[in-house]
């Protein structure tokens, strides 16, 4: 295991192939990212509640505290999305540059409308409208993304 940097032969984790290192790497760290947000975002909200309950002690809080169970399935759940999106994502990309020897946006469209379509497929009954939502959002934040990356 090497670092985290960005050259050919600089990988986290060497699994035998560069499509496979990178989307693994991409899974991982963008999980990493998702368990931090989603444990940012509960803590917030549960000091939010506190701080609400404390300035009107007079009234008691009707929601009962956030059970831990339900915490560990939320923060798991964003983890597995972030890194489910990112290792698609780059799974897609790196792939179709491969493939067709170039890197530009229709690779890049292509990695996110997957890795949207894929982040809908997570929810509980997914609806082909909510897919189709999703593909579309993935690729158009993907192509933005890659133009943003460009100019800069």
């Amino acid at each position: 295991m090497a670092g985290f940097g960005k050259g050919d032969d600089d990988v986290f984790l060497d699994l035998g192939h560069p499509v496979v290192n990178r989307s693994v790497e991409a899974f991982l760290k963008a999980g990493a990212v998702g368990l931090v947000h989603a444990t940012s975002q509960i803590a917030a909200r549960e000091a939010a509640d506190f701080v609400s309950t404390s300035l009107n002690s007079d009234k008691k809080s009707s929601k009962c505290p956030l059970q831990l169970e339900e915490a560990a399935f939320t923060v798991g759940k964003q983890a597995v999305q972030w890194g489910l999106a990112s290792g698609i994502y780059s799974s897609a990309t790196i792939s179709l540059k491969e493939a067709r020897g170039v890197h530009d946006w229709k690779n890049a469209m292509f990695g996110g409308a997957l890795a949207g379509a894929a982040v809908s497929l997570t929810e509980p009954n997914p609806r082909a409208e909510a897919v189709v939502s999703g593909a579309l959002t993935g690729g158009a934040v993907a192509i933005a993304a890659d133009f943003i990356e460009k100019l800069i």
